[in-house]
C-alpha cells in the first residue's frame, strides 16, 4: 500500500471512528448523523465498513435504535478515548502551551444551583478567561444527564442521591434541610421543632413531581403524621418570597439561604437527609482544558466547605430537584 492509500485510509479510520462512537452515545444514527453533520446513510455505511473491518456486529439494531453488542462495547471502551483525544488536540496543545483563551464551555445544572453555587465561580472563570464562550444550561437533572451522555455538556453541577454506572460523581458541598417560617410564626418562638409541631400549619412545597415533595411526604408517613399543602410552588425563590407573605412555611435545603431573608430558620437534620452538590461527568470522558480550568476554580471556591456523605431515604434517582431548585 502506497503511502498516499495509507493516509488515506487512516483518515477514513477515524471518520469511521467517530460516526461510530456517536452512534454509541447517543443509540441512535440519526442523532449521531446530527452531532457529527453527515447524512444518516453516510453514517451507517461508516459502521458497516468497521463491521465488515472487524468480521463483527457492532450494534443490535431494534427499529430507529440501537443497542451496543458485547463486541461493540468493547471496540467503544477502545475507540472513545482514541477519537476525544483527536477532538480536542487543539484545546490540548494550546493549554499545554500554557493558552486557554478560548473555545467552548457547556455545564447543565439547575436553576438553585445557577441561582447560589455557581455565580462566584462563574464569575471567577470569566474574568480569568474572557475569551472562553461559557454556556450555563438550566435543566432538569434527566437531561443533564441526557447532555452529559450526549456530549452537549462538558459537564453538570449538582445533586445526585443515586449514580448511574456511566457517570461520575463527586460533591464538594453539603447543605441542611431547614424549615423556614416568617418571623413571627408560631413556630419561631420554640427553641427546637419537631416534626409533630409542623404537621399542623400548611407547607408550600415545589411540584409534586419532584424529589422534595417524595421525601416530605415519605419522612411524615414514616412517623404517621398528617400534613397539608396549601401552594405548590416552583422555584425556591418564590417559596421563600410566598413564606415571608405569610402563605404557609417550608421544607427546604438551605443552600437557597442567603441570610438576607426576613425569614425564621429552624435545622431539620433529625428528620430529613442533607443533600450534597457536586460535579457531574460521563465516565471516562475526556476532560477538555476549558473544562479543567472551571473545575479547579470550583474546588478553589469550596475548598473550605464541609462535604458530609449523603445519607440516603429514597430508594430512587434524585436529581430533579436540586436541578430545579
Amino acid at each position: 500500500m502506497g503511502s498516499g492509500s495509507q493516509i488515506h485510509y487512516k483518515q477514513n479510520r477515524l471518520k469511521q471512528l467517530r460516526a461510530f462512537c456517536h452512534a454509541a452515545r447517543t443509540g441512535s444514527v440519526s442523532a449521531a448523523a446530527d452531532k457529527i453533520f453527515l447524512s444518516q446513510p453516510t453514517v451507517s455505511l461508516q459502521i458497516q465498513a468497521l463491521e465488515r473491518e472487524f468480521d463483527t456486529v457492532l450494534f443490535e439494531r431494534r427499529g430507529p435504535k440501537i443497542r451496543l453488542t458485547p463486541e461493540g462495547q468493547l471496540l467503544f471502551q477502545m475507540a472513545e478515548p482514541l477519537v476525544e483525544g483527536m477532538d480536542r488536540l487543539h484545546d490540548a496543545f494550546a493549554i499545554q502551551c500554557g493558552r486557554v483563551d478560548q473555545g467552548v464551555l457547556n455545564i447543565a445544572a439547575g436553576e438553585s444551583t445557577i441561582l447560589y453555587i455557581l455565580p462566584e465561580p462563574v464569575r471567577t472563570f470569566v474574568a480569568q478567561y474572557p475569551g472562553i464562550e461559557l454556556k450555563l444550561h438550566n435543566v432538569t437533572g434527566r437531561d443533564g444527564l441526557a447532555m452529559l451522555r450526549s456530549d452537549a455538556a462538558d459537564l453538570a453541577v449538582g445533586s445526585m442521591l443515586e449514580v448511574p454506572d456511566d457517570i461520575n460523581y463527586r460533591p464538594f458541598v453539603t447543605y441542611r434541610p431547614t424549615l423556614i417560617t416568617p418571623l413571627d410564626h408560631p413556630l419561631a418562638k420554640l427553641e427546637k421543632v419537631a416534626l409533630e409541631d409542623i404537621a399542623p400549619f400548611g407547607l408550600i412545597l415545589p411540584p409534586r413531581h419532584l424529589s422534595t415533595w417524595r421525601m416530605v411526604d415519605l419522612v411524615f408517613k414514616q412517623h404517621n403524621l398528617a400534613y397539608r399543602v396549601t401552594l405548590e410552588a416552583g422555584g425556591w425563590e418564590v417559596i421563600k418570597k410566598y413564606v415571608a407573605l405569610g402563605q404557609g412555611i417550608s421544607i427546604v435545603t438551605d443552600v437557597c439561604l442567603t441570610g438576607d431573608e426576613r425569614l425564621a430558620r429552624m435545622p431539620l437534620d433529625q428528620y430529613f437527609p442533607k443533600r450534597s452538590y457536586g460535579i457531574v461527568q460521563r465516565r471516562g470522558k475526556f476532560l477538555s482544558p476549558q473544562t479543567k480550568c472551571f473545575v479547579k476554580i470550583l474546588d478553589k471556591a469550596f475548598a473550605d466547605h464541609v462535604v458530609e456523605p449523603q445519607q440516603r431515604t429514597v430508594g430512587e434517582a434524585e436529581w430533579d430537584d436540586a436541578m430545579l431548585g
